[in-house]
């Protein structure tokens, strides 16, 4: 059983009967205890459960020792508190594709924005699997949430784009934008083309003008980073930024020859001097990119300034990777407030809203 399957377990007993013991369950999955309490460590610190001695419980049964929800997130909702008398707390449900990348930081804003306006949050994970999704969210409807924040799997072009407005309840879209224009979903999410814009622009601004893009497609990131990344490249004007290098690493699996074959072209494309700055989506294709140049007597940010999109990992790298960093816990803490005034002022005019990511400059492109 993979980590995130356990994490899963585990939340799922919890939810199911309160609290859990380490030792227990433990010896029911078969694992160490030591795993089993790792795995405890990895929920608490995303929020989504308390530690105690010897086990875990839902956060809201140990509210009464539980630290106080971080200030400003209430501050914030303080005008969205509950109304006197209004009778049980909401409940939302929120659907993730992954709780181990770029999604922790979303269900951290999500959970203190939900405790900050005394409503409750159930967490799933489709491991992005439509038809998984769509069982959680039925799930969900059935036990009786108020609504859901949901971060469909299905992207443009893809099956299954608006089966969640027919689920009878209010949904409200995170990273995510309707499939079709005569949708009415409300939405939050990262401006990915600014995002796209502000690491073009900072390239240049360091004497660059020869950028390259370089991305594993297919994910619902890509798409926006290179409307962005064209448009940064077109507004530059001819002379001042060259298309030098495109590379789409969706269509070749890691290790591949033709895989290898594209990975020395860029190499080879920096040696020339054809290329000589990249943006580069996620994380971990920038530190792979940035190991095969080094490896190859390239310097970074001498030869090449990269920046990466996404920072996970970025500051981690070898030589710290200039990112372009999504707000994360915004996008949780809005798609809440959004949701919970949706369901207390039906009435009010639905909103879509775009949150603008940050360009954090760190070695691998500094001037």
């Amino acid at each position: 059983m993979h980590a995130e399957e356990r994490q899963q377990a585990i939340l799922r007993r919890v939810r199911e009967a309160g609290s859990m013991r380490v030792t227990d369950f433990a010896a029911e999955l078969g694992v160490s205890v030591v795993t089993v309490r790792k795995d405890v460590e990895v929920l608490a610190e995303r929020g989504l459960l308390a530690r105690v001695h010897g086990g875990a419980m839902l956060p809201e049964d140990w509210a009464e020792t539980a630290p106080a929800t971080v200030a400003p997130v209430a501050a914030r909702t303080a005008s969205a508190a509950p109304a006197a008398g209004s009778g049980r707390p909401l409940v939302l449900g929120l659907i993730v594709p992954s709780s181990a990348y770029y999604y922790p930081e979303v269900i951290k804003g999500a959970r203190e924005a939900a405790d900050a306006l005394g409503v409750r949050l159930t967490l799933a994970v489709s491991t992005y699997d439509v038809d998984t999704e769509k069982a959680q969210a039925a799930r969900m409807v059935e036990d009786g949430v108020d609504g859901l924040l949901l971060a469909p799997s299905a992207g443009e072009g893809k099956p299954g784009g608006q089966w969640y407005e027919e689920l009878g309840v209010p949904v409200v879209l995170m990273e995510r934008r309707p499939e079709h224009q005569a949708s009415a979903a409300e939405h939050v999410g990262t401006d990915h083309g600014y995002g796209a814009r502000l690491a073009v622009r900072h390239l240049l601004d360091t004497g660059r003008r020869r950028i390259a893009l370089v991305m594993r497609g297919g994910t619902p990131t890509a798409p926006w980073i290179k409307k962005g990344y064209d448009a940064a490249m077109g507004e530059a004007g001819p002379g001042t930024a060259e298309h030098a290098f495109f590379l789409d690493l969706a269509q070749f699996g890691a290790g591949d020859a033709a895989y290898e074959e594209v990975m020395d072209a860029f190499v080879e494309a920096v040696r020339e001097g054809r290329v000589d700055a990249a943006l580069v989506h996620p994380d971990h294709e920038a530190m792979v990119l940035m190991q095969r140049l080094r490896g190859a007597s390239l310097s970074v940010p001498g030869d090449v300034a990269l920046v990466s999109y996404d920072d996970e990992v970025a500051s981690l790298a070898d030589l710290p990777l200039s990112a372009v960093a999504p707000s994360k816990h915004e996008v949780g803490v809005t798609g809440v407030e959004l949701l919970v005034r949706r369901l207390r002022e039906p009435g009010r005019p639905r909103r879509r809203i775009a949150i603008l990511p940050e360009l954090r400059v760190r070695a691998s492109s500094e001037a």
